[in-house]
């Protein structure tokens, strides 16, 4: 199967760590140019590690996703660098876990900009030059729970959900300028997010995190957590040309976790 990806450029959040490094990643395996956004530091050994190991071109920027001023900085260095911005992987951390009585008004405004405003002003910035080009592919990155709301992940369920209306609206929206719009589902991939649920719901539970992160397994079709790769291949699929009448659409890579027919 042809991607087509290779000389293209992308532009992926979250992206030190975790499924955003993975997304990177597998992109600049495939041939793509990558600039990485990150809040830490750590984003330039992240580029670095990924340009050493796949040839492609990658850089890092230091970003703030919940202001809007730092994202449009990081697209204009990415295309004043790179020349252009031919794919978005919109991504970032999770909220603060917690049930309902335990969040404050702070902690939801907060969890809006991380998760809801930083996926606005990332397309909103980005759709220019993406129209310019005569088209691109987007994909964020969600969660299982806006399939199905997670214990104690309260901020997460509602935000997230509001993340998955915002993606098959812009599908609708810009099929028509040649901008696909899809959304990765991703379930419980091995990554330090889930490593660290599994030690909070563990102390909850009274039991150990090996226990816990059996538990969890049991409840996975096929007996497991994601490895990182995994999700990022699917990624790559879903942002690559081999995706090309695909838009509007989710994508669970879950291993079988969710259980709906829809």
């Amino acid at each position: 199967m042809e991607l087509n990806l290779r000389g293209k450029v992308a532009l992926v959040a979250g992206a030190s760590r975790g499924l955003g490094f993975a997304v990177a990643k597998q992109l600049a395996a495939e041939g793509v140019s990558v600039s990485l956004g990150a809040r830490g530091k750590d984003v330039h050994e992240a580029a670095s590690a990924i340009e050493n190991a796949t040839g492609s071109r990658a850089i890092g920027h230091l970003v703030d996703v919940t202001e809007a001023a730092s994202i449009e900085t990081w697209i204009s260095a990415t295309v004043a660098e790179l020349k252009s911005i031919d794919l978005l992987c919109v991504n970032t951390g999770g909220p603060k876990p917690g049930k309902f009585l335990d969040l404050t008004d702070d902690h939801w405004q907060q969890a809006v900009d991380l998760l809801l405003l930083s996926a606005v002003r990332l397309v909103r910035a980005t759709l220019p030059v993406m129209r310019d080009a005569g088209g691109g592919s987007i994909v964020l990155l969600t969660s299982s729970a806006v399939k199905e709301p997670l214990a104690n992940l309260t901020l997460s369920n509602v935000v997230r959900a509001s993340v998955a209306a915002l993606s098959k609206s812009l599908a609708i929206e810009f099929a028509g300028d040649g901008i696909r719009v899809n959304q990765l589902i991703p379930g419980r991939i091995s990554t330090d997010r889930v490593r660290e649920m599994d030690r909070v719901n563990a102390e909850k539970s009274g039991i150990s995190v090996e226990a816990q992160r059996a538990k969890s397994q049991a409840s996975i079709l096929m007996g497991r957590y994601g490895d990182p790769e995994e999700f990022g291949k699917a990624a790559t699929f879903l942002l690559s040309d081999a995706a090309s009448y695909i838009t509007g659409a989710s994508l669970q890579v879950d291993g079988g976790l969710l259980r709906g027919v829809f």
